[in-house]
């Protein structure tokens, strides 16, 4: 899934302030697992846009609505003689969705509400981490399964560097290196010969650069805590 989080309200404000009417537009799909961009978000967006034109004294015309997906036409377009109604699209999609809707609306700008992080699995709840870097040239079948690209600090083709300890990484004891796990799985799975394969200068072209990232958020682990106290207790009564 794509996680992203959710631009502070200040930004967003700037960004929309010299508009007269404007559509917050909600996605429910990926990022609003996320809690960054969903049909709820859409509407506090909006809510909060609204007190900030009052407290400005702007007159602005703030609505919400939501969809399935932005990144699939046949999810908005059924919506879109209503978008066109709107100055501005503030789009709570990733910057997936934003590019697809703009190249599709013409000359009506689509604005992003959520900044995109990475390509990630739910960890836990309300925990993601990134397994996948979109970098375009798949090598999960040379590494058991185990991206270099997204989870190697260094994002290393061939091999783990000289900084590895006791199969952490040297940025911090909390980074598994992703080396020692991609051996670990090799060897279970009985191809660790395929590592003696050296793999070319890699062509950086489609990807990106930079470590692994997380997003954690709290209140929803907060909330999944709390909802499984409330089982054990209503265990515990019978």
């Amino acid at each position: 899934m794509i996680v992203g989080s959710q631009k502070s309200i200040d930004e967003i404000w700037n960004m929309v302030k010299d508009f007269k009417k404007v559509l917050v537009f909600g996605c429910n799909t990926c990022v609003a697992i996320s809690h960054a961009g969903g049909g709820k978000e859409a509407e506090t967006i909006a809510t909060l846009l609204r007190m900030r034109a009052s407290q400005e004294g702007k007159s602005m015309e703030v609505d919400h609505t939501d969809v399935m997906r932005h990144c699939e036409p046949e999810y908005f377009e059924p919506v879109m003689d209503e978008l066109k109604k709107y100055d501005l699209i503030l789009s709570t999609a990733c910057g997936v969705g934003v590019n697809f809707l703009s190249q599709r609306i013409g000359k009506i700008p689509v604005y992003p509400g959520v900044n995109t992080s990475f390509y990630g699995a739910v960890e836990a709840p309300g925990q993601f981490v990134e397994l996948c870097a979109g970098c375009g040239n798949c090598i999960l079948h040379l590494t058991g399964g185990i991206c270099p690209v997204a989870r190697c600090s260094k994002t290393l083709m061939n091999g783990p560097c000289g900084g590895t300890n006791k199969g952490k990484c040297e940025i911090g004891p909390e980074v598994d290196c992703a080396w020692y796990l991609i051996v670990e799985r090799m060897k279970e799975l009985g191809t660790l010969d395929k590592l003696a394969e050296i793999q070319p200068v890699r062509n950086w072209s489609t990807s990106r650069d930079g470590g692994p990232r997380r997003v954690s958020l709290e209140h929803i682990r907060a909330y999944e805590e709390g909802e499984a106290r409330k089982s054990e207790t209503a265990g515990g009564n019978k």
